[in-house]
């Protein structure tokens, strides 16, 4: 990873957010972590949270599974990463109450390279949510983060920015050797950029029980790392893929599907999470 080098910095703004920011992350493609990030969002949103998803991979399926046009899309988190705008500037309604997005485009494949000799390039997206004009920002209770399938500086970005990371796991065969590698990678960004980043807990995607692969890794699991595995298994369904084709998260294209439901039972999960550590604190 980019930069991992540099030392934690000393001088960051005074910040003034209060949310949480979570981010969605595993160097692997294909596991379920875009469709966890949408589909958790709307669920916050539907429980009554004020959420902000910022989709930071240059593919832009988190902005395509709101419906955001590609047209529409006239500034970006490019704009944000690179100076030229804020998060308020450039993110826009999703079309549920309480949810806005920080919409993506190809132009941010270009970030990495445009940001290589930038001052505090590890620090652009903390910065954005934390210091200057951030007032749709200051109102979430919850960002979430969608990162790139790769341990790139845009990922960096992400874990430098979040409290914690929300990692979803596709049940299968390779799954625990892709998930020590991301540990090891939030280990070193704790040690070198943000002490407090935490893994807030694993999802277990994609799940088929009747597939005894699946039940072998939920139980290889859950006994690598015990109660930071999310009770809530999202199970494969046809409707929770459909559902990006359209441009709706599950919930919305139909909220009565299995995943839909599992998408619930996850975002109440988050909640009680949440709940118990404020009273451990």
């Amino acid at each position: 990873m980019t930069d991992m080098g540099c030392a934690v910095s000393r001088d960051l703004p005074e910040y003034r957010f209060s949310g949480r920011v979570i981010a969605i992350a595993n160097q692997k493609g294909g596991v379920g972590k875009t469709t966890t990030a949408i589909n958790l969002a709307t669920a916050l949103a539907a429980i009554g949270r004020k959420v902000m998803i910022i989709d930071l991979d240059p593919q832009g399926n988190a902005s395509t599974g709101f419906g955001i046009d590609r047209k529409a899309r006239a500034r970006t988190i490019y704009d944000v990463l690179t100076g030229n705008a804020s998060l308020s500037e450039v993110s826009v309604d999703a079309g549920i109450p309480g949810l806005s997005v920080v919409p993506s485009s190809i132009d941010l494949s270009g970030a990495e390279l445009e940001l290589v000799s930038a001052e505090r390039r590890s620090y652009r997206l903390r910065e954005a949510i934390y210091g200057g004009a951030v007032q749709q920002a200051a109102d979430a209770d919850y960002i979430l983060i969608d990162c790139p399938p790769s341990l790139s500086l845009l990922t960096l970005n992400a874990m430098v920015a979040a409290d914690s990371v929300l990692v979803p796991l596709q049940c299968e065969f390779f799954a625990l050797e892709g998930l020590s590698l991301l540990m090891k990678t939030i280990e070193r960004v704790r040690a070198a950029f943000n002490p407090q980043l935490a893994i807030r807990g694993v999802v277990l995607t994609m799940f088929d029980k009747r597939n005894n692969l699946s039940q072998q890794v939920e139980a290889d699991v859950r006994g690598y790392l015990a109660n930071k595995v999310y009770k809530t298994v999202i199970p494969r369904n046809v409707r929770v893929s459909e559902a990006p084709s359209y441009g709706k998260p599950a919930l919305l294209y139909d909220h009565k599907c299995v995943g839909s439901q599992a998408y619930i039972d996850l975002a109440k999960e988050v909640l009680r999470q949440e709940r118990h550590s404020l009273k451990a604190a």
